[in-house]
């Protein structure tokens, strides 16, 4: 037994090709509903810390995050996501604000000094 990739076929089905062709369809289309919501997430999460730089507010909010984690957790379960990639996925959302929030609040003292 050798480790060889397993050839692909020169001649696809074209009732395979087909299905494969309206699945990837569908995943691209999905991709970018999540780009699309995403981006609407960060001008959201943008107005939040430029509301918490005004305020003099800190940057992360942890138990924010704990609620949300658990949230998000609970979600990924009822959809049949693993909610520890679910997890990963909004830390590392999580973390994104954070440093846009750092950096915000650094703006904001810097024009107020």
């Amino acid at each position: 037994m050798t480790d060889q990739p397993t050839p692909v076929p020169t001649e696809i089905d074209p009732a395979v090709r087909a299905e494969l062709t309206r699945l990837r369809e569908s995943i691209d289309n999905i991709d970018a509903a999540v780009v699309h919501m995403l981006a609407e997430r960060f001008k959201a999460t943008q107005q939040v810390g430029r509301l918490k730089a005004e305020h003099r507010l800190p940057p992360a909010d942890q138990e924010r995050e704990r609620r949300q984690i658990a949230r998000l957790r609970e979600l990924a379960v009822s959809a049949r996501l693993d909610p520890v990639f679910a997890e990963k996925f909004l830390n590392f959302i999580i973390a994104e604000v954070i440093r846009h929030h750092e950096a915000i609040a650094e703006d904001s003292s810097r024009a107020g000094s």
